[in-house]
């Protein structure tokens, strides 16, 4: 399997290609997760300004919020885009932002508070509705993926740089028992693509980095690489929208 593998190619069952053996891969015996962006996505950014500001006593008209939602997305929102200017103020929270949970919520609440929304608590609230799982979409295909995953007994691991528990989200969803362990940066003192997170993944899994298959969505889950797994990069797709998972189990379980 080549390093940075690709979804399967549909072949019709008459074509030459169909009939040709299948490339020789190195048996994946375990599959590693990022976690925003591959199995789940923020919900959409105007809803996730409505229910701040509802949480806050605060009705707001969708124009006001659509208004607010994107001058929020410029400023930075934890699971959106990076932010357009880091004020100076805030540079040492951004850069520990994925290793400490105090400095991930101060990066993310100062970044809010410079968009003026005249709603008291408004940042903190915005920061709030991240911890819940409400404030998240699983995607299409995640359930379906880890679910086969686990009938065929293949262990799983949530690797994620992130400043704060996930373990909440998969419970609220039904899926921590399909999960054999969750890496996650602030609690291992490791950042990817730092390979020491990917092997203390396979580590936790008990198995070889060179039969784990790394799924992700951005560069820093490709530097599984240099840690000796095969990766699988998906596109990135908006919430409730299927990307691409399903093709893991192409790659992963056995024809």
């Amino acid at each position: 399997m080549p390093d940075h593998a690709q979804p399967p190619q549909t072949r019709s069952p008459g074509s030459p290609e169909a009939a040709a053996p299948r490339a020789s891969r190195r048996p994946v015996k375990a599959v590693l997760f990022d976690f925003h962006g591959t199995l789940a996505q923020v919900e959409e950014p105007r809803q996730w300004v409505l229910e701040a500001a509802a949480a806050c006593g605060v009705t707001l008209d969708r124009v006001k919020a659509t208004s607010l939602a994107d001058r929020l997305l410029t400023a930075g929102r934890a699971g959106g885009p990076l932010p357009a200017r880091v004020p100076p103020r805030l540079a040492e929270l951004w850069a520990d932002r994925d290793l400490y949970q105090h400095a991930h919520r101060g990066a993310y609440t100062g970044l809010a508070e410079t968009v003026d929304a005249g709603i008291e608590g408004f940042a903190d609230a915005l920061y709030e509705r991240l911890l819940t799982a409400e404030g998240w979409l699983p995607y299409p295909d995640t359930a379906p993926t880890l679910t086969a995953l686990r009938a065929a007994r293949v262990p799983v691991a949530v690797v994620s740089n992130i400043g704060f528990d996930v373990r909440p989200h998969f419970d609220a969803w039904g899926l921590t028992d399909l999960v054999d362990a969750f890496v996650l940066s602030y609690e291992v003192g490791r950042c990817k693509p730092d390979p020491a997170i990917f092997w203390r993944a396979c580590g936790m899994l008990g198995v070889d980095a060179e039969q784990t298959l790394m799924v992700g969505d951005t560069p820093a889950d490709a530097g599984a690489v240099a840690a000796g797994c095969a990766v699988l990069v998906l596109p990135t797709a908006d919430p409730g929208r299927e990307n691409g998972l399903g093709a893991v189990l192409d790659l992963a379980l056995p024809a």
